[in-house]
């Protein structure tokens, strides 16, 4: 992809703001930040945060069920507070940014994730829920801020910092999913293959700890020199009033409903696999890979969406490989559990990468690109929230995968429609 059509949907924060109205004395509060390969691997170690922490306890749901004498229902609350918060969470970034500067949230943030990964396996139950809700608030943090940070110190290179950061993303989901098994049975049970986690996130915020007193000292300098400035930021409302647009409300519904899918497969996928047979580590291993092969979705269908003018055509394609692989686990969820891990996989990369590539294309400027990303993340996980509750529930209800499955492929059904209103070559 080439020009704006390359970047991340960019996020209103300080610093943006700031560059845009400031540019001189905003270039020179970049030149005394961190040095950029620090920046670098800030980025790369929190990028790794942002899907492990969650990855890593769908193949230890039974255990985890078990061990607090949870029923399907309550077993899903473990997937679904997280998302809640997730939705919540964004809500707050920009605000708390603007307040405090992009990098001291990002360092709060990872100390938060730690804090709440480790307090899941506190004994009373009560702290399991609260742990996930400090986890889901942590990663929208690190989710809303990463796009802007990346396309404020990288503005020429935005496009490979953001493959460089889903990449780290979708590989640290990865292992966690993988090694979630051997670190139950290295580490003694489900408690030390969570807690784990908590170390990376520990990394992450040492990483981050001197960027953010760095900025903080950028920013009361930058800060001096816009004394006396006459111009004032744009306030971060200004513009068309979002939810009063069919096209928004598209592209927010293809972000929620292709997330929902996503999580209920984050949740639900190995506990599949393991009700029709499959040993614990073998179903970890085909979750780990479905969740590796989605880089090749989410890389891939960006790029092409790019250089087309409407991209109904790709979202037909990511959906139906999506409803694909939900239907091949009704008719042989072991025998082809491979394939349908691939068919999911890459239509679910392609699908995540489609929604973020569509706020920045059907927009006219990088400032309502900026609000279609909080209010399609947002709502967005917001209604992702109600995949793994809502089909766990079915299933427990039922006593089977059969009905929870067909649900999911009406959402797929409802997808497609979404997909095809918001492919087509409109702007906001």
């Amino acid at each position: 992809m080439s020009g704006t059509r390359s970047q991340a949907p960019p996020t209103v924060t300080e610093d943006a703001v700031a560059a845009e109205e400031f540019a001189p004395p905003a270039a020179a509060a970049r030149r005394m930040r961190a040095h950029p390969l620090l920046v670098l691997l800030g980025i790369v170690l929190a990028s790794l945060n942002m899907r492990a922490a969650l990855a890593g306890v769908s193949p230890l749901l039974g255990e985890i069920g078990d061990h607090f004498h949870l029923a399907a229902t309550a077993s899903s609350l473990v997937t679904t507070i997280p998302l809640v918060f997730m939705g919540l969470g964004s809500i707050l970034a920009p605000k708390l940014a603007r307040r405090w500067g992009t990098e001291t949230v990002l360092c709060g943030a990872l100390v938060l994730l730690c804090g709440g990964i480790l307090l899941r396996i506190a004994p009373p139950v009560v702290a399991l829920f609260v742990g996930c809700a400090l986890v889901g608030t942590a990663i929208a943090l690190l989710n809303v801020l990463m796009p802007g940070l990346i396309k404020r110190d990288f503005p020429e290179r935005a496009a490979g910092m953001t493959a460089l950061y889903s990449t780290a993303m979708i590989l640290g989901a990865t292992v966690s999913a993988a090694s979630a098994v051997p670190l139950e049975n290295a580490l003694g049970g489900w408690q030390g293959s969570l807690a784990s986690w908590a170390v990376l996130a520990a990394v992450a915020a040492a990483a981050w700890a001197p960027q953010a007193v760095l900025a903080r000292g950028a920013s009361r300098q930058a800060a001096a020199a816009h004394q006396g400035a006459t111009a004032a930021p744009r306030p971060a409302e200004d513009g068309p009033k979002l939810t009063r647009i069919p096209l928004a409300w598209q592209i927010t519904l293809f972000m929620g409903s292709q997330s929902l899918v996503a999580y209920v497969i984050i949740a639900w996928l190995p506990t599949i696999f393991t009700d029709h047979g499959m040993s614990k580590a073998q179903a970890g291993l085909v979750f780990a890979f479905s969740t590796l092969v989605q880089a090749v979705g989410s890389f891939v269908v960006p790029m092409l969406a790019g250089r087309m003018r409407s991209q109904r055509a790709l979202a037909t394609g990511v959906v139906l490989l999506m409803a694909a692989g939900v239907a091949g686990l009704l008719v042989a969820p072991v025998g082809g559990a491979w394939l349908w891990a691939t068919l999911l996989g890459v239509g679910q990369g392609g699908a995540l990468g489609l929604a973020l590539t569509m706020m920045v294309l059907r927009t006219r400027d990088a400032h309502t690109a900026a609000r279609l990303s909080g209010m399609a993340q947002t709502w967005g996980y917001l209604l992702a929230a109600c995949g793994p509750f809502a089909l766990g529930a079915v299933h427990q209800a039922t006593g089977g995968w059969t009905v929870p499955i067909v649900v999911l492929l009406v959402v797929c059904a409802g997808l497609l429609g979404l997909g095809l209103g918001a492919g087509r070559d409109r702007k906001i």
